[in-house]
């Protein structure tokens, strides 16, 4: 064997002896984090954008309020949420009596930080007739100061919910409002936030896609643009696109949302593919969160996430506000 053959094969080995000792590494982290979520009775919850190894190893994975909801049905004492910040506090909202950690702190929403009391305070000054639908992809206190919260699943619903003759203001994203603008004839007043990972979806992308893939089917998440909704065969939320992909006749499915969610699609569904329109459809925040974060909070019991309970109950009233419409969505 030539030296620069044996450089190469003493180069794989290293290769695949690094790659075994990651999966080991991977293996322990997930066996412990199911012994101290037994010892702290706690449960694990998974955002349908996080990493793949975090969503695999969850109690539960889902939309950020389902995911709430379905923690506040359980006995856990400990809610750890595998998500952003908002959705931990949502978490809170709904279960006051458990302790809720967020793994990494710093995970953020930047469009929900699009908006703040004072300057959502001044839009309600200039349109004091208008009804605040707030998407819950928003932090506690914003919530404390709308009437009532939508989900992008029921957000038209919500809006046609509301009496006819006031406007509505719908905060924080300007594309879903556009969106549900154009499936209601409601006055309806849009926010300048977005969620930087949709709106960086281009119509240019999905035409690529759609040319590399012309039998798939194309389906988008309200948060992107309307010129990205228009070239979309369906548009849903995350946990409607888990639906639709069981139920479509499609083969191929382009979706148009953080690719986080590929993980579920493609064990749901082993006989269809799936495709990204654009490889860097990454949310930076959701991707934050690893084992050892998990590893670390159970631990230490650290990154408690509370909600002033003024605030929370508030919040509380938006919330319930639509939870008392009935679903059929």
């Amino acid at each position: 064997m030539g030296s620069g053959a044996g450089a190469r094969y003493g180069a794989e080995e290293k290769g695949r002896e690094k790659s075994m000792n990651n999966h080991y590494d991977e293996e322990r982290l997930k066996q412990s984090i199911r012994e101290l979520l037994k010892k702290r009775k706690a449960i694990l919850l998974a955002h349908n954008y996080q990493r793949d190894e975090i969503q695999e190893i969850a109690d539960i994975t889902g939309d950020s309020l389902g995911l709430s909801q379905a923690a506040a049905q359980t006995d856990a004492e400990v809610i750890v949420f595998c998500g952003v910040h908002f959705m931990a506090e949502s978490a809170t909202i709904l279960s006051p009596d458990k302790t809720v950690l967020l793994p990494r702190i710093e995970a953020g929403c930047p469009m929900a930080d699009m908006v703040t009391v004072k300057a959502l305070e001044k839009k309600k000054e200039e349109h004091p007739d208008a009804v605040v639908v707030c998407y819950v992809n928003s932090s506690a206190a914003i919530k404390a100061h709308s009437d009532i919260c939508c989900t992008s699943a029921n957000s038209v619903k919500v809006v046609n919910s509301i009496p006819n003759g006031r406007p509505i203001l719908l905060i924080p994203d300007t594309n879903l409002g556009r969106y549900v603008a154009s499936q209601t004839r409601k006055e309806i007043i849009l926010w300048p936030g977005f969620c930087p990972t949709h709106h960086r979806l281009k119509v240019e992308m999905v035409q690529r896609a759609k040319a590399e893939h012309p039998q798939a089917e194309f389906v988008a998440h309200p948060e992107c643009t309307p010129e990205v909704l228009k070239l979309a065969d369906y548009i849903c939320s995350t946990s409607g696109m888990y639906k639709y992909a069981r139920a479509s006749e499609a083969r191929e499915i382009i979706v148009g949302t953080e690719l986080g969610i590929l993980y579920r699609l493609r064990k749901e569904n082993p006989d269809k593919q799936f495709y990204e329109p654009w490889e860097d459809m990454i949310c930076p925040n959701m991707k934050l969160t690893t084992l050892e974060d998990v590893v670390y909070a159970l631990e230490s019991m650290v990154h408690i996430i509370t909600v002033p309970e003024d605030i929370r109950l508030k919040a509380r009233k938006a919330l319930d506000r639509m939870l008392e419409i009935p679903r059929d969505y």
